[in-house]
């Protein structure tokens, strides 16, 4: 900062206020001292700025199989959050979900001096270890269900459930088949209450869900086992998927049975994964705005980093994003 205040022709406090934002700078001087920084190179160093305003501006995410597609847009958009706040992120993926894994997340975090931390937290048995920690600081848990005592951010699954099967019998279906998630994710669980409620509301028949494990190959089998059960005399027209990822499996193993899509059987799916658009048929899915999970889950952060005293469990703030169908073609009438 010294040899940019040089440079520039200014104090190191001059600088110190361009480099900061501070308003009370002329435009000309804030013009040199960047053309300054320029030239330099300078960069603020962190570690030197946290000891002055006792600040690290770095936050922790904790996050459980990140390389699903629903987990990963979420980090996605915490990061691009976070950088647009002027904050970084040091993030670590855990293997399970055992309280002694999340305590030594934690620890990890609680030594990059994170200010707060936000948990990427699908599974209950995540989000009570999550609950039970001492550290480090205040922490947000994405998609944390309820009643754990923590703020939450997350998209409205049972919504997106229950639209996405009306939407299906209002297309004239006498009932909906569903291809669960993993049973031990909140989502998963949230998407069969969905299900499970608009198939009520209408006086539907409720099928037995069948459970997969969020994967094209779980999809697959669970497909063939609904083929089956068709060819066995069962009217099965019309499918509600837990997730995109296994809807391209349930549609290879309606493709393999020469059962066409919609005329024959429709399907829906979850998440809209960039590919959805783009299969034969395009695949009617709901939308989640995962930019937008990202940008409540790192503002609620924010607000409780800045909250004075501790937080009230009582009262933990939960944001709700909604979620949107998008109907495509492979949503149609049910056969005659």
């Amino acid at each position: 900062m010294a040899d940019v205040a040089r440079l520039a022709g200014v104090s190191h406090q001059t600088v110190s206020r361009v480099v900061n934002g501070h308003p009370n700078v002329r435009e000309e001087t804030v013009l040199r001292v960047r053309d300054a920084i320029e030239e330099l190179g300078y960069h603020r160093n962190s570690t030197a700025r946290a000891l002055v305003t006792r600040r690290t501006n770095v936050l922790g995410v904790i996050a459980f199989d990140p390389t699903l597609f629903g987990p990963a847009q979420t980090l996605a958009g915490i990061e691009r959050a976070a950088r647009e706040a002027g904050y970084f992120l040091s993030m670590v993926s855990l293997d399970d979900v055992s309280p002694e894994g999340v305590v030594a997340a934690a620890d990890y975090l609680i030594q990059q001096s994170v200010e707060g931390c936000v948990a990427i937290a699908p599974q209950r048995a995540l989000v009570e270890a999550l609950a039970a920690l001492p550290g480090p600081g205040p922490l947000v848990a994405v998609e944390g269900g309820e009643g754990s005592g923590l703020p939450v951010v997350c998209v409205d699954q049972v919504q997106g459930a229950h639209d996405a099967v009306r939407h299906l019998l209002d297309l004239g279906h006498t009932t909906v088949h569903h291809v669960e998630g993993d049973p031990l994710w909140l989502e998963s669980e949230a998407r069969v209450v969905g299900w499970r409620r608009a198939l009520e509301e209408a006086g539907a028949p409720v099928p037995e869900p069948l459970q997969g494990d969020w994967s094209p190959r779980s999809g697959y089998e669970l497909g063939r086992a609904l083929v089956r059960r068709r060819a066995e005399g069962e009217r099965v027209t019309a499918i509600f998927v837990g997730n995109d990822q296994m809807a391209i499996g349930v549609l290879r193993a309606l493709r393999e049975a020469d059962l066409h899509v919609p005329g024959d059987v429709s399907v829906v799916g979850f998440d809209d994964v960039p590919e959805a658009e783009y299969l034969t048929p395009s695949l009617t899915t709901v939308h989640q705005d995962f930019a937008q999970v990202g940008r409540e889950s790192l503002a609620l952060l924010l607000a409780e980093i800045a909250r004075e005293g501790p937080a009230d469990p009582s009262g933990a703030e939960r944001r709700v994003v909604p979620a949107r169908l998008r109907v495509r073609g492979s949503s149609g009438p049910p056969p005659p």
